[in-house]
């Protein structure tokens, strides 16, 4: 993209209006940054440098940064490598994949940043399959294909002459390979294109995005050392990116899952305590109501600008008391009125301001500021109302839950009282303000890649009922794929869901 062509319209995740060029029949123009970070491993880190030295990618618009974890010894650059490798060591203060790629990204100049593992043999078209589809436009993040190996007995020399000759197949048994959850899940969603909920894939083995994006969500969250990836794919989504899977970026990961190893089951319930604090959207790990987390499932915005303090407080209450209590109330206003050592007197807006501060002040439900920002992110809905129609007891979770299910981007309400609320879902409003030129209203935008619909606020202000228990059926049918707000989750919980049935198992890297 040249910065002036109009990108793309793609609605939810189908990217079918984009035509990658064919590999080999294309002239690559941007420059790229492999990062891998690595703790050990020497030997696994000497073949994916072999295998990365084959590719069809031009060498001269490629980089490779190897990030060293603090190993001991310390990683070395082996002879077979691509000519523009180096190695930078993790600054102090943090451990973890996470915080190694946010070292290496700060080292990269690449225009597409590739993180890969540092134990993958990759097929030569691998970067060339991934990078074609950033040459079209700039906010997809690409996935390549994996299976994973126990690793033979191999050399770098080997595996760069089959990775160059193009069989790499035949350096491992193909009765011997096991696939990976995430390409099951891949081909039963249609290639991603009918998921609602395609961040759960990308975790982290092979993915690359453009660098623009990727500053946008201020790369990892280092706090986060186990299910990194997945945290960090969310908050992707919720700034509007698009997932592309491209099996022809196929590859071998050398050795099993973690999860299936002896501490499979820990290393499952440490990724899913990141993960339930950070990812609103796995409902299934939110079950206690009693606590309090670190990203709100729902954010809700008053302007409270000239409103007094009783009002106020009467909206801020009715949200804590309603029936969907993961949420946060912002409330937007001239809070900075209050600075300055000025003295308030009673009967100013700015006195009714500092009642609100002491009210609330020290409940971390409730935010302050000046304007509300662009979008929730990573939130993953906004409520927005008059500060005299605050939401009924029920509402945002029955708006949210029917958002969730009929896919929609934006729910315009009517209020019984006159005026409108809005409940918007944080990635389609994130994708919107990338795609609309200027001058242009972002609800026709949503309308194109997520919809939106009108209706009226008592829709949603019953209290939701207690289903009557179904009748026991002698054959259980088979459940449509759920909506994205419920949506279930694999035992792993860095990883999809498997596929029901297992598609028909293909040479490694041959074309499809």
């Amino acid at each position: 993209m040249t910065g002036v062509e109009p990108r793309p319209r793609i609605r939810h995740n189908d990217y079918s209006p984009l035509t990658p060029p064919p590999i080999g029949g294309w002239t690559p123009t941007l420059g790229a940054s492999v990062v891998i970070p690595a703790h050990g491993g020497q030997h696994r880190l000497d073949l994916t440098l072999a295998a990365l030295a084959a590719q069809t990618y031009p060498a001269h618009l490629t980089e490779v940064i190897v990030v060293d974890d603090r190993s001991d010894p310390p990683l070395r650059l082996p002879d077979l490598r691509p000519e523009n490798t180096r190695v930078v060591v993790v600054p102090p203060g943090g451990w973890g994949a996470g915080h190694a790629m946010n070292a290496g990204i700060a080292a990269a100049e690449g225009e597409i940043v590739q993180r890969l593992d540092a134990d993958m043999v990759i097929s030569r078209e691998h970067l060339e399959a991934l990078f074609r589809w950033h040459h079209l436009t700039d906010y997809l993040v690409t996935i390549g294909g994996k299976k994973f190996a126990e690793e033979p007995a191999l050399t770098p020399g080997q595996v760069h002459e089959a990775v160059r000759h193009g069989s790499p197949e035949d350096l491992f048994d193909p009765s011997a390979l096991v696939s990976s959850s995430t390409e099951e899940t891949i081909r039963r969603l249609d290639g991603l294109r009918a998921s609602k909920n395609p961040y759960q894939v990308c975790t982290g083995p092979t993915v690359s995005l453009r660098r623009a994006l990727l500053d946008e969500v201020r790369g990892f969250d280092p706090e986060v050392v186990r299910g990194q990836d997945t945290e960090f794919a969310y908050r992707l989504a919720q700034a509007g990116a698009v997932f592309v899977p491209d099996m022809e970026a196929r590859a071998v990961h050398l050795g099993l899952p973690a999860q299936r190893g002896e501490h499979g089951k820990s290393i499952v319930r440490l990724v899913e305590a990141h993960l339930a604090h950070r990812v609103p959207l796995r409902r299934d790990l939110r079950k206690e109501p009693g606590r309090r987390w670190l990203v709100p499932y729902v954010e809700v915005v008053f302007d409270v600008t000239g409103a007094d303090e009783r009002r106020i407080v009467a909206a801020v209450d009715a949200v804590l008391r309603g029936t969907l209590t993961d949420v946060v109330v912002t409330l937007a206003g001239p809070w900075s009125s209050l600075e300055g050592g000025r003295r308030w007197a009673p009967g100013t807006g700015a006195f009714d301001l500092a009642l609100v501060r002491a009210a609330f002040g020290h409940d971390a439900r409730v935010r302050f500021a000046e304007r509300a920002a662009p979008t929730a992110a990573p939130v993953p809905f906004r409520y927005t109302a008059p500060v005299d129609a605050p939401p009924a007891p029920a509402l945002l979770e029955r708006a949210v839950k029917a958002m969730s299910e009929e896919r929609i981007g934006l729910l315009v309400l009517d209020l019984p009282g006159g005026g409108t609320a809005t409940l918007e879902r944080t990635e389609a409003v994130a994708r919107a303000r990338r795609l609309a030129t200027p001058g242009e209203d972002r609800a026709d935008v949503i309308a194109q890649t997520h919809g939106v619909r009108h209706g009226a606020a008592s829709e949603f202000e019953e209290l939701p009922r207690t289903p009557a228990k179904p009748a026991v059926s002698a054959a259980p049918r088979t459940a449509p794929e759920p909506a994205a707000a419920q949506a279930p989750q694999p035992a792993s919980a860095h990883a999809p869901q498997p596929e029901a049935t297992p598609a028909r198992r293909r040479g490694l890297f041959r074309r499809s």
